[in-house]
């Protein structure tokens, strides 16, 4: 087909009509997308070109943003193209499993063993202080101690309490970084999940793979940078989740997570529609690509350029994606590390084992949510499914990457977004009670990538109430993570409503140094 001859009132020097051509755009817009094209503009958009071009030379593609890379499909590198870290990494890549609702501690790790000459006394009020209560307690007239229900045993090297409850991950407790001290601002879900995801209480802001994304790029161009899995919800309270959690904010789209469903295909539209052949999908691709980079270079809207690369990343995942998730691959030796659960997609175990395969290819950042854990009346009901549900497949997680040769550059989290209370919620007998949010105290583990294991950083009073040695912020606990990835969290920046903008928020946080290795 013959193309269009260029407009002669036009001073684009490309093939094809301009977008100021277009026919029914009033004269004030095109005047304005006619000012983007100006020769600052241009000088501007070609120094950051010949820049990329001068860096890929020198370090190679491996080190280059996903964005970067997009010039093989066509396109040229957005504005915020070239990302590299700010020093030598410790980890290449993190898997955040993310237990939704809030794990209580004293039941699961901070072991406090005169807890239980204590069943059904008032929590002190010197120790309850002024915290300002949920609306779920703040009524109650009594706050009675509930000791964990369930025993301690000492297991590892480190000689560390893991509960009864966790057989599976004691096993592993000498690999392990316990961060007993973590503290949140917030005492319900929506802003402390937003908070610990985000490095802030507002939506709209973009999430720690994004940020990873953003600035480290993909390590897999067949593969999202950042993929997201949320397992089956088996028991315990339906606290939602939503894409806020994962979205990229007012970075560009592109470095948003990519969920995996549940249950069939991983990620619809994969396929090529009934009577089109791969081929002709992808020079289908390749049109409209054309067509969005001419709008790029026209008006330079960095969303035009993440349509480019997600219709790149989607035509590829046709290939890897079902190569991914078809795991007749594995050996034996595999199921019986991660158990049965891991043969039904949906569930934590299933999810572990993906994000290993993730790894090995490159996924940058993975993110599993496991919901359930807001147990605000059914701890004795609700812990040991939720516990039998991840313990065994974390273990199996970190052992894998330990087998593989992974674990070193893998960095393994573990944690939700606050803690509980040792007081019971509503009524207390021996054989049930209820934990309230408490956001002074909880504990997260990490693994590998750097993370110093076998220790327990911080530690909080006889009730697990309050910190008394070692506090670590979300926003410090978040500023250790990106230096683990090799960021300095007050470099990785974005210029957003006249400021800086940076994962750990306007409030300084600090790397805590004593949970590196």
């Amino acid at each position: 087909m013959k193309e269009p001859a260029p407009s002669p009132c036009s001073d684009h020097h490309g093939e094809g009509p301009t977008v100021y051509d277009l026919p029914g755009v009033p004269l004030a817009l095109r005047e304005q997308w006619r000012a983007l094209e100006s020769r600052r503009h241009f000088l501007g958009r070609m120094g950051k070109t010949l820049g990329w071009a001068g860096l890929a030379s020198l370090v190679g593609d491996g080190l280059l943003s996903g964005a970067a890379r997009a010039a093989d499909t066509g396109g040229i590198p957005s504005p915020e193209s070239i990302r590299l870290p700010n020093f030598a990494p410790r980890a290449k890549r993190c898997i955040y499993l993310f237990m939704a609702g809030g794990p209580p501690q004293m039941d699961l790790w901070d072991y406090k063993p005169g807890l239980p000459a204590l069943f059904d006394k008032d929590l002190p009020d010197s120790v309850r202080g002024g915290q300002v209560l949920t609306g779920m307690t703040a009524g109650q007239s009594r706050f009675p101690i509930a000791p964990p229900h369930w025993g301690f045993s000492i297991r590892g090297n480190c000689r560390r309490p893991v509960s009864d409850l966790l057989p599976y991950t004691g096993r592993i407790v000498d690999d392990l970084t316990l961060v007993h001290s973590v503290h949140t601002d917030a005492f319900n879900h929506e802003p402390a999940i937003l908070l610990m995801n985000t490095g802030n209480m507002v939506p709209g802001k973009p999430s720690m793979g994004a940020w990873l994304s953003y600035g480290l790029g993909s390590m897999n161009r067949n593969l999202p940078a950042f993929v997201v899995l949320n397992s089956k919800l088996t028991v315990g309270n339906k606290q939602p989740i939503s894409p806020r959690l994962w979205g990229s904010g007012y970075l560009s789209s592109e470095y948003a997570g990519v969920p995996f469903r549940v249950q069939g295909a991983p990620v619809l539209y994969l396929g090529d529609p009934k009577g089109m052949s791969h081929e002709t999908r992808r020079r289908l691709i390749d049109g409209v690509n054309r067509i969005n980079q001419l709008t790029y270079e026209e008006i330079g809207d960095p969303e035009t350029h993440a349509r480019i690369s997600e219709y790149e990343m989607a035509f590829r995942m046709q290939t890897s994606v079902p190569e991914l998730a078809d795991m007749a691959d594995e050996p034996q030796s595999t199921w019986d590390l991660y158990g049965a659960d891991a043969r039904e997609p949906g569930t934590f175990a299933y999810n572990c084992l993906l994000a290993r395969r993730m790894a090995e290819r490159g996924v940058r950042y993975t993110q599993i949510y496991k919901r359930g854990w807001d147990v605000h009346g059914g701890c004795v009901h609700d812990l040991p499914t939720l516990c039998r549900e991840t313990d065994q497949a974390s273990y199996a997680l970190v052992t894998d990457l330990k087998r593989r040769g992974l674990l070193d550059d893998t960095l393994v989290l573990w944690g939700g977004e606050f803690g509980r209370t040792i007081y019971s919620q509503g009524g207390l007998s021996r054989h049930e009670y209820g934990r309230d949010h408490h956001p002074r105290c909880f504990t997260m583990w990490m693994a590998g990538g750097g993370a110093k294991p076998g220790i327990a950083y911080g530690q909080t009073d006889d009730y697990s109430y309050n910190i008394v040695r070692d506090d670590v912020h979300v926003r410090d606990f978040n500023a250790t993570v990106l230096h683990l990835l090799g960021i300095d969290h007050n470099r990785l920046t974005f210029k957003f409503q006249g400021l800086d903008q940076k994962m750990t928020g306007p409030v300084p946080a600090s790397v805590v140094n004593g949970l590196i290795a």
